[in-house]
């Protein structure tokens, strides 16, 4: 249970970046606003770290194998670009709809695949028809556009 309200507040927490990210963007561009959350994001995990203990130690960056895990903050500042460009020109909703839909498509694929090191899971049409639920109903949502024209 504890996952599911942690990763409820994560959706929400990204919602409400997107659109603060965005607003910041069109007060000075899309990568010094990119920078600045980076930064600042330092900044809180620096301190959190600092305040819970010291947990684990930098040292240990190094010796973290395969050597592309590391590529996460790379991803995290494409991540912010890509949120804050979409957002922009689709609208918060839309966007995150189509986020969410490539992030269930991704995952799905990667335990499948067992990709990265996440365990293996096998296919399940179950699981296939609930990605295809979730796109259908991003139809559903764009309804009205798709059918104006």
């Amino acid at each position: 249970m504890s996952g599911a309200i942690v990763s409820i507040i994560s959706g929400i927490l990204m919602s409400m970046q997107g659109v603060f990210n965005t607003e910041v963007t069109k007060q000075t561009s899309v990568w010094v606003s990119a920078a600045f959350v980076q930064f600042t994001a330092l900044l809180v995990c620096l301190t959190a770290w600092l305040v819970t203990g010291r947990e684990g130690s930098f040292k240990g960056i190094l010796e973290v194998k395969p050597w592309y895990m590391l590529l996460g903050g790379v991803m995290g500042a494409f991540i912010t670009y890509t949120v804050i460009v979409g957002m922009a020109h689709l609208g918060p909703a839309k966007a995150v709809l189509f986020i969410i839909a490539a992030q269930i498509l991704a995952a799905y694929l990667i335990e499948v695949f067992g990709l990265f090191g996440a365990e293996r899971v096998g296919f399940h049409i179950t699981k296939l028809a609930g990605v295809l639920l979730f796109i259908a109903g991003i139809v559903v949502f764009k309804w009205q556009e798709l059918f104006r024209q």
